[in-house]
């Protein structure tokens, strides 16, 4: 029986602007992967996929997929992920590595909206649509199908905007992106702030 939540973390890229594979990059003594393991784990997602790419990550309790495509774009990354969850999986929530800001509370709320029926769950920030993303099993194959480039669920999402639930996570966290090293000082600032509390 499909009755899991299964956690996808896209973490192939090799940060081209930022210089380094962003999934190596440490905030606080942690890579940025293992805190995006541990954003989907704290929300309530599992199992969890990790797609990797320009570099090999090790990480007990998670399966780890390379993705050899990986320099095709994001599209590559998240068909390879979510081709490689079990058959128990009923959805995925799809995170994304390089933005450490996001707290789990936002996956919990996904999950949420997903166990009341949705079966298209979007964390939005005031409104907006960012990430993480909830996504149904069946639903899987159409985003597969306009999955390409960089666009990640991006293309499904605009084609079935009548499917997709928001939901509002702008008090559980920041959806900020590290794409540069301006980026990566701004987003470490608001981690030590937050981890200090």
């Amino acid at each position: 029986m499909r009755t899991q939540v299964a956690g996808v973390l896209l973490a192939a890229g090799e940060g081209a602007r930022l210089g380094r594979p962003k999934a190596l990059v440490e905030l606080n003594g942690q890579r940025l992967a293992d805190r995006g393991i541990g954003l989907l784990r704290a929300g309530g997602a599992g199992p969890i996929v990790v797609v990797t790419g320009a570099v090999t990550i090790n990480v007990l309790g998670v399966l780890t997929v390379h993705n050899p495509g990986w320099q095709t774009g994001m599209g590559s990354s998240l068909a390879a992920g979510l081709t490689a969850l079990p058959d128990t999986a009923s959805a995925a929530v799809i995170a994304l590595v390089d933005q450490p800001l996001i707290g789990p509370e936002a996956v919990r709320r996904l999950i949420a909206a997903h166990r009341e029926g949705a079966t298209v769950a979007v964390a939005a920030y005031n409104g907006a649509p960012r990430n993480p993303v909830l996504i149904a099993r069946e639903h899987w194959p159409s985003v597969l199908a306009l999955a390409t480039g960089d666009s990640g669920a991006r293309a499904f999402l605009h084609a079935n905007a009548d499917l997709v639930t928001l939901v509002e996570c702008g008090d559980t966290g920041s959806p900020e992106d590290v794409d540069t090293a301006d980026d990566l000082e701004r987003v470490a600032r608001a981690v030590t702030t937050r981890e200090a509390r």
